[in-house]
């Protein structure tokens, strides 16, 4: 018979030393009358070290040849057995029991264990104990693909609306969740942020019109030659009008200045931005004198002309796409400046510095949910023809409820009074204005120097 059975019986004991002999010469006749129980094959006794409070340590494995044999004995003479135990020797050691699966041999046909597809863990369920995908091997369905990438934002229980709603209508309510430690119901903090800034910049600076030129008919030439005209005739009687106003007023104009104004009202259109850009761009009279050395070696008056000349060439509509380009990244590199503004604002708050970072990202995640509502109302206003008063009062209701919010939002996180709450605000404000200002100007220079 091998050691292969199907069920091992384990047996560990802990026994005093003062009686460890007596119950080594005692155990090897208890398990030769348990071997006489049916289903009962062989057992095998290890010797362990001592425990931490110098008792013996034993562990005796039953190979049983199956469960129910196994269950029959438990149910039956396992009682007897054990008050042996208990009558011969007291309090002296203690027993625990566990049940045992014995792994079959090289020789013999076991069952392949299914692994998980992603982590190639072993399955033992529907889902994967180690990384949570689903067991199953099939093909995935159209629909399944659809769910999976908009599930969320129709499920009305799903992280995403649990994480918007209360980021819009309860200030500081995520922060202060995370920080205790109530995070698995809401969408990570910086995904939060990243999602919604997409949104924003998507919302904002998409027009269909100019990106997706094909799917719409061409203007008609000539009702746009017929604006042209009526503009150029606009234009006239504007200049006509200025002229009479300023004779009437008895102001004397140069030459230059009355022949411009008469040209205008005959309906010739002046282009104010005439000229190339070496005349926009003279840097004649530009003094380095005061710069930096260092600055100076790297803003050389050619590199400026270049400069200067790049920005104004197209009008500046290649520089402007530009900045609008950089200005995502110049707002992410403002969360840890406004973080560190924070952590000197609370100096006896212990907390961490990644913990006002926190602060600061659910914020700027509102910031940017706020300001893509604005510009879907704005939009669907003009759609649904809703009063143009009505839009613009909403949207400035809105936007005074930006700097509420983050008044509330600190006395949530950070607990304490109105006084210290304000004056902290003011503080904030300040260095979000000059930050601001900070990371646009930064934006503006590297669109200048990068275009």
């Amino acid at each position: 018979m091998t050691n292969d059975a199907g069920v091992i019986y384990e047996v560990s004991l802990e026994i005093e030393q003062e009686v460890a002999a007596e119950f080594d010469a005692w155990l090897a006749g208890h398990i030769d009358d348990m071997l006489t129980t049916p289903g009962f094959l062989m057992a095998r006794t290890f010797t362990l070290e001592n425990s931490v409070d110098g008792s013996a340590c034993r562990v005796t494995h039953f190979h049983i040849e199956s469960e129910a044999d196994l269950e029959r004995y438990l149910a039956g003479p396992a009682a007897a057995m054990r008050q042996a135990a208990t009558d011969r020797f007291g309090d002296k050691f203690t027993a625990s029991r566990r049940i045992l699966h014995a792994a079959p041999s090289s020789g013999e046909a076991s069952a392949p264990v299914e692994q998980c597809l992603n982590c190639k863990s072993p399955l033992a369920g529907q889902y994967c104990a180690n990384c949570g995908q689903r067991a199953r091997t099939r093909l995935i369905s159209l629909w399944e693909l659809t769910t999976d990438a908009f599930g969320d934002l129709f499920e009305l229980d799903s992280r995403l609306w649990r994480t918007l709603i209360p980021l819009f209508a309860r200030p500081g309510i995520l922060t202060r969740d995370y920080l205790e430690g109530r995070r698995a119901r809401f969408m990570p903090p910086f995904r939060t942020y990243l999602v919604l800034s997409i949104i924003f910049f998507l919302v904002a600076f998409f027009d269909p019109k100019k990106d997706l030129q094909i799917l719409f008919e061409p203007e008609d030439m000539e009702s746009a030659a017929v604006t042209d005209t009526e503009t150029g005739l606009e234009s006239a009687d504007v200049a006509r009008e200025e002229l009479q106003e300023l004779d009437e007023a008895g102001v004397a104009l140069d030459e230059e200045q009355r022949n411009k104004l008469e040209e205008a009202e005959q309906g010739l259109s002046v282009n104010l931005s005439e000229g190339t850009a070496d005349t926009r761009c003279d840097l004649d009279d530009l003094e380095t004198s005061q710069i930096p050395q260092w600055l100076a070696k790297r803003l050389t008056r050619e590199r400026l002309q270049k400069v200067c000349e790049k920005v104004t060439a197209n009008d500046g509509r290649d520089f402007i796409n530009k900045m609008l380009d950089n200005i995502p990244a110049a707002l992410f590199f403002l969360l840890p400046l406004m973080a560190l503004i924070l952590k000197i604002l609370y100096p006896l708050s212990k907390r961490y510095y990644v913990e006002h970072l926190l602060f600061v990202v659910h914020f700027h995640a509102f910031f940017f949910l706020v300001l893509t509502l604005q510009i879907l109302f704005a939009r669907s206003g003009a759609l649904i023809s809703i009063p143009e008063g009505a839009v613009t009062t909403t949207i400035v209701a809105i936007s005074m409820y930006i700097p509420v919010y983050l008044y509330k939002a600190m006395r949530r996180v950070y607990g304490q009074g109105h006084l210290l709450t304000t004056l902290k605000y003011l503080m904030l404000a300040m260095a979000y204005a000059i930050g601001f200002s900070l990371v646009l100007l930064v934006a503006t220079l590297i669109a200048a120097f990068s275009i």
